[in-house]
Formats: C-alpha cells, structure tokens, sequence
C-alpha cells in the first residue's frame, strides 16, 4: 500500500536505533511510588485513602472528581505514607498520594479477572474504561472515557490507532506494536463496538517495517481493522495531521476530530483499553523508553506508573562513563519537558526519558538574531499557522489578534518552526508562554 503524508513538518534525526537493541523488561520499582492527581486533563481527581492506610497494586486512591476526570490507581502495594502537594514536572505543584512500597506488589481484590467478550454491553466496556483510569497515552492525558461517549456514535466513521510515534529517540509503542499486537487489535475491535458505522485503522510511520509487519499480521482476515502505513515524518503523531492522512478530511480550527466522524486513540491507550475490559487490569503500568546519548544503555521497559525517574535511568545502565549530562526531559527533544530534577514520578501521560549531553537550546540562544523574515516557519507548520506573525503578536502581548485573528491557540507546541529556524529563534517556547498567558486570564 502507497504511503501518504501531510503538508508541512519536518524530518529531525531519529535516533531511534539506541533503545531498539534491546528486549522490553518489566521493571518493578524499589523505592516509595508517587502518584499525582492531576495526571490528566480536566479536574484532578480526589484522593480517597489518608496516611496510614494500606493499599493494593490495583486499588483506586484517588476518584474522579467529575465527568472530565480520571481515576488514580495505586500500581503497588503498601502503606500511604503521606497525601501532600509536591513539585510536578510542569513546575507546578499538585496534591500528590505517596505509597511506601513493600516491594510485594499484591493485587486488589478482582484484578485480573476474566471478562467473557460475548456477555460485553457497551457500558460494560465504557464502565471498566472509566474504573481503571484509562487516558490519552500519546501524550495529551484527555480522559478516555469521554473521548469514547459519542452523543453521535453512529456519526463516527473511523477509529484511528495512533501508531506513528513520530518523536525522536522514543521507541516505546513501535515494541509496543511489536509485542502486544493481538491485544491492540483487540482494543481496536472493543471500541468499534461503541461505533457501529466505524472502520478501524492502524497509522504506522514506513521507518517501523517491524511493527507494520506485526500488526497485519493480525489485521489478516480482520473485516474492519487495517494497517494503514504512512511517510515517515514529524509531527505525523498530531491528530489533525493524523486524520488528514488516512482520510482526506480536514479538521477546521476549533473542531474536534469527532466533528469529521473520527476518533483518535494511540495505540498503548487502546493496549490498556483491552487489559482493563477483558482482564480487569486498572492503569497500573505502561511501555516506557529511557533513551538519549547521555544513556549507557537506551531501553524500552514496561514500568510501573509513579516509578521514581532516578530509578529508571538506573535500570538503563545510568549515565555513560566520562558523560556529562546536559538536560534531561520528560518526552523527546521536540515537545518533551525539560527536568530540573530526577525526583520525580511517571506519570500516565509519560512515555519518554531522554537524557542528553547536550543543549540545542542553550546552543541556540547564543545564536540568536532578528528575525530575517524568511517563512521557513510558515513552510514548516503542520497545521498552517503564520508564527512569524504569531511571535509579532505574542512579543506585543497582542492577544487577541493571537487568537482572533492568528489563531494561535491552535498551536500544537510540536517545536517545527523553532526547528527551521535560521535565526534560531525559540518560537514554540514563546507561543507556550503566550498561550498559558491567554488561558489564565480567560479563567479569571
């Protein structure tokens, strides 16, 4: 099948070939496991167990407070040690649940039950979607039940796997893909039972042969789920790029995909979608890369959620001998979010640590100059946007012709403009700040 692509982006080094040599392990964590409520978008969930108390690998701590929340599920088993507000990844700081572990990792009490497919209804699958916590694993944290409660699923056309993985250095859902294929297709098969017109489509990127080859194996016979390959390039992961690709629709700025009769889950969401309908399995662990080449030896692992990071880069050999590490960032170099210390949990929505010696943008803000007006940017936006004109704006804290007129809020983050930059410019680190500004005093 003829691969596609989209218009704009850009082709950043992989470096993917550093985590790939080696076989995923599951890594079960020593130390004290940290749990945030806030690891989704929407309200944070309340926590519903106090110091003191002891908990089950599997065991809901903290509840969704709300329709658009997620619940919190505690991945070892233990005693609470403390429920106090801690420093996030974001700088931010959360209400975060604390659990000593007692490195025995005992199951709640009916996980890892069998579900028979056959006596499934649709709320069955939406009810254990929503009880295990299940959100968006490609990065955004959107919880997946309501992703998946369609006013108009008869509307919805397709279900696209988001297989793409299109960052540097992250490997996580290609060995994913690799390994879990049956269940993915499984997962795919459980959602199109909520949307009855749907097809099912699986986007992997033509630079992951392997994973392709995984997964039609499985899509054989299959009469609606297909593996759809698509051009190798960044940021081909973006939904809006995404459903372009394997559709031919287009999404208009402030339409949801459902509004083109689409919905977009990556491909370790619906992994989880599948352990938590048919095995009564909470988000309790998920494929986690630790890559980059500050790294002795990259690796994808299949961690426990809350996992202390210090820890992981341990499990990876830790830092090469005589290497000085530079930066470390949550995610890839492209989108990723740089840490100022190991201290800190993963979360549902992280599936990256890549650990560097060096740093392209303290490179870059010793190189920087004017704007030389040249559009690279504008060529290079995957979705269209004018950043030139956005950074105009943003330096004037002309917020509305941001937003009115520039439609910056649409602004994905994926860091393409600041990429092609000549004048290396740090575009998407300004729209972050201008958009974080705008969306603050929209809330007061």
């Amino acid at each position: 099948m003829q691969t596609k692509t989209f218009k704009g982006g850009i082709h950043p080094a992989g470096h993917k070939e550093l985590s790939k040599g080696h076989p995923v392990e599951r890594y079960l964590p020593k130390g004290d496991l940290v749990f945030p409520t806030n690891q989704h978008i929407g309200k944070p969930a309340r926590p519903i167990v106090q110091k003191g108390d002891k908990v089950l690998a599997g065991q809901i701590i903290a509840e969704a407070d709300g329709f658009v929340s997620a619940n919190v599920i505690s991945s070892c088993s233990g005693t609470v040690k403390a429920v106090e507000e801690r420093v996030t990844s974001a700088g931010t700081r959360a209400l975060c649940i604390v659990v000593e572990n007692d490195g025995q990792f005992t199951l709640a009490p009916g996980v890892g039950k069998t579900r028979h497919e056959g006596t499934l209804s649709n709320k069955d699958i939406l009810d254990a979607v929503q009880a295990a916590g299940i959100i968006g694993l490609g990065g955004a944290g959107f919880p997946t039940h309501v992703k998946l409660s369609s006013k108009n699923p008869e509307g919805i056309d397709y279900i696209i796997a988001n297989g793409s993985e299109c960052e540097p250095y992250i490997t996580c859902d290609d060995l994913l893909m690799q390994k879990e294929n049956r269940e993915i297709v499984e997962g795919i098969k459980l959602v199109l039972q909520l949307f009855p017109n749907a097809q099912g489509i699986i986007a992997i990127e033509d630079n992951k042969p392997e994973a392709i080859k995984a997964m039609e194996a499985v899509c054989a016979g299959e009469k609606q789920v297909s593996v759809q390959p698509v051009m190798a390039k960044y940021p081909e992961g973006g939904e809006r790029n995404l459903i372009s690709v394997v559709t031919g629709r287009d999404l208009r700025f402030g339409q949801l995909p459902a509004d083109v009769g689409c919905i977009v889950c990556n491909v370790a969401t619906l992994h989880a979608i599948y352990r938590a309908v048919f095995h009564s399995e909470p988000l309790m662990e998920r494929y986690f890369t630790v890559s980059g080449n500050a790294i002795a030896s990259p690796r994808t692992l299949c961690v426990r959620l809350g996992t202390n990071c210090s820890e992981l880069i341990q499990a990876a050999g830790g830092i090469r001998e005589g290497c000085t590490v530079k930066k470390v960032l949550f995610g890839g170099p492209m989108m990723g979010v740089a840490l100022t210390t190991l201290d800190l949990p993963v979360n549902k929505n992280n599936n990256a640590l890549t650990v560097l010696a060096e740093d392209d943008v303290e490179l870059a803000q010793s190189q920087m100059t004017a704007c030389i007006r040249c559009g690279r940017c504008a060529h290079a936006c995957p979705i269209h946007l004018v950043p030139q004109l956005m950074a105009e704006a943003a330096q004037r804290k002309d917020y509305e012709r941001y937003e009115k007129k520039l439609y910056g809020l649409d602004c994905i983050a994926c860091g393409s403009c600041t990429y092609v930059c000549p004048a290396k410019r740090p575009l998407m680190q300004l729209f972050k700040q201008t958009k974080a500004a705008i969306l603050a005093a929209k809330r007061k």
